[in-house]
């Protein structure tokens, strides 16, 4: 079994972190104090110009077409230095790897290259509302047909990227008669389409340059050929586009985490206290091999899902599970890289503090770690009543 990476594979790695080391991680706290919003989409224009916002996308419509695997490990080292940028490439990823998979043709050339070229800052998902979050099945914003066109109406909240986005990924009800979860279709929108607003910009603990927004839908009226996929199909579509996200989430939180660990260790190797070193003790000598050895594993679940999807395979256990651990350890080596600088590590002159809140939302976005373990689980028990 070879886990080494390829050549295109180690290239891509190497340029995500070359650029992250020499852009990002300078300006990483300027942004998270100041969400100075010019700086940021400036550099993710400069990182769709190096190829990184269609990892996964064929090149006739603008992707690098290098696969799962480079994603992850570009998602790891952007995230080293940035976790804001990080989601913003993480969803735009997801965006043109949805429309690549169910968008017409003439929805993948027209949408698909705006963003992987940089024209479009960014794409979001309209998924989540406020009466539907880990169950979007739950949700209650309507598409009505009208003629050759549906009108929506109603509200999306927790948008990543909401206010330099230039199309939207929506999910809306198309039957109202239909059981719950079979009734949904899938809509791409235009930013500035009459009729949708973007809404008010969440306070957020962490990755505070990232924007998150509210999208208002009032009599948005779109025409009919904005639908992707079946009608009423958009609910599978959405299960499964998720189970792709969670890579990339693990991938972020892969990167915070060993971003904190790194900056502790090195602490420690220099931190004196009752006459030598602090990483002499065995209580910061086990934080950093607990730690380290959690980030590895979390590393190699990632990267088994990837290759999966990569591959063609059934992926939505793997990705979960990768998820889930990758992002719980990430913000337990956050603590320890904490804990590491005392009192230090609580004040905004060191960036453990900003690692420690950039992570916390891992375990939330793209599914709770309390829906990854129902998903593993009951992956696991149909795979043993099979």
């Amino acid at each position: 079994m070879n886990l080494d990476l390829s050549e295109e594979q180690k290239l891509i790695q190497d340029t995500a972190r070359d650029f992250a080391k020499a852009e990002l991680e300078p300006v990483a706290a300027k942004l998270d104090a100041e969400k100075d919003r010019p700086t940021l989409l400036a550099n993710l224009k400069k990182l769709a110009e190096l190829g990184f916002m269609g990892l996964n996308v064929k090149e006739e419509y603008g992707g690098s077409e290098a696969g799962v695997v480079s994603f992850s490990v570009a998602m790891t080292e952007i995230a080293r230095a940035c976790a804001s940028t990080a989601v913003t490439v993480s969803v735009n990823n997801m965006v043109c790897e949805v429309i690549q998979a169910i968008g017409s043709e003439e929805q993948k050339s027209k949408y698909i290259p705006k963003i992987c070229s940089g024209e479009y800052a960014a794409g979001s998902f309209g998924l989540t509302e406020n009466c539907a979050g880990s169950d979007p099945s739950g949700m209650c914003t309507t598409a009505t047909k009208d003629g050759d066109s549906y009108v929506l109406n109603g509200s999306k909240i927790f948008i990543t990227s909401a206010p330099y986005a230039g199309v939207f990924v929506v999910w809306a009800v198309t039957d109202k008669e239909a059981p719950r979860g079979k009734g949904i279709s899938c809509f791409l929108i235009e930013a500035g389409t009459p009729g949708l607003t973007i809404g008010k910009e969440e306070h957020k603990m962490g990755q505070h340059a990232s924007a998150t927004n509210e999208l208002i839908f009032d009599n948005c009226r779109v025409p009919a050929s904005a639908m992707m996929g079946k009608p009423n199909d958009g609910f599978r579509i959405a299960v499964a586009e998720l189970a792709g996200g969670r890579i990339g989430i693990g991938s972020l939180g892969l990167g915070i985490g060993l971003a904190a660990m790194d900056y502790a260790a090195k602490y420690a190797n220099e931190r004196q206290q009752f006459c030598q070193k602090i990483s002499n003790f065995q209580a910061i000598q086990w934080m950093i091999a607990d730690s380290y050895t959690e980030l590895e594993a979390a590393r190699l679940l990632l990267m088994n899902a990837a290759f999966r999807k990569e591959q063609g395979r059934p992926f939505a256990k793997e990705a979960s599970m990768a998820k889930m651990y990758a992002t719980e350890s990430a913000n337990r080596a956050c603590y320890n890289a904490l804990q590491m600088l005392g009192g230090y590590g609580y004040t905004k002159d060191f960036p453990i503090e900003r690692y420690a809140r950039d992570a916390r939302i891992t375990t939330i976005y793209e599914g709770t770690s309390e829906i990854q373990r129902l998903i593993i689980s009951r992956e696991i028990l149909r795979g043993l009543s099979a």
